[in-house]
């Protein structure tokens, strides 16, 4: 399996103006499509060429709690955070002048060994962090784990674990693969 990085991912507004002015007039993400109506809709920004991010917007829905980036939490959870990758220390910097500018809260900047990032939140209380790779350091190339307390499977490494799964024993034929319309179709033309 080859991926090549997220198309997208889905997040949930209750109020579609203010995250398009974040996302699209604060941080720069194009709104490249959008579908629905007053009940339901679904926007999406452009992160990059064919890396998206986008929000349905239900109006009933609730922020989620405030919390840090990483601080443990009970209970039913989304996820933690997302970090969007610049290009370089320039523009890291440039984004958090923005972020001040706006008065929107932030963090100092963080070296954080083969990324320096800042973390700030969005108007739904989304956690984000913005960095840039350092340069020279690629944990790719070198993967590294120090936790001292690793689980069997975890020592195991980084690389794909052959036979953990089963097997495909009956590809679906070209001539049974069927696809059917989605919602997001007429975004088409």
């Amino acid at each position: 399996m080859n991926f090549r990085g997220i198309n997208h991912v889905a997040l949930v507004t209750n109020d579609m103006d203010t995250t398009i002015r974040f996302w699209r007039d604060l941080l720069g993400m194009r709104l490249i499509a959008g579908i629905g109506a007053q009940s339901s809709r679904q926007y999406f920004f452009e992160i990059a060429e064919n890396s998206m991010i986008s929000f349905f917007e239900w109006p009933d829905v609730k922020p989620m709690d405030d919390k840090d980036p990483g601080r443990p939490v009970a209970g039913p959870f989304d996820f933690d955070h997302i970090c969007f990758e610049v290009e370089n220390c320039d523009e890291l910097w440039s984004l958090r002048d923005k972020l001040e500018a706006a008065d929107i809260w932030f963090t100092e900047v963080l070296d954080n060994g083969f990324i320096h990032s800042i973390f700030s939140t969005d108007p739904n209380n989304i956690q984000l962090e913005f960095c840039y790779r350092v340069q020279g350091i690629n944990i790719s190339q070198h993967p590294r784990m120090l936790d001292t307390d690793q689980s069997a499977v975890t020592a195991e490494g980084p690389e794909l674990q052959t036979g953990r799964w089963p097997g495909v024993t009956r590809p679906t034929p070209e001539q049974e693969r069927k696809v059917y319309p989605g919602p997001l179709k007429k975004l088409a033309g």
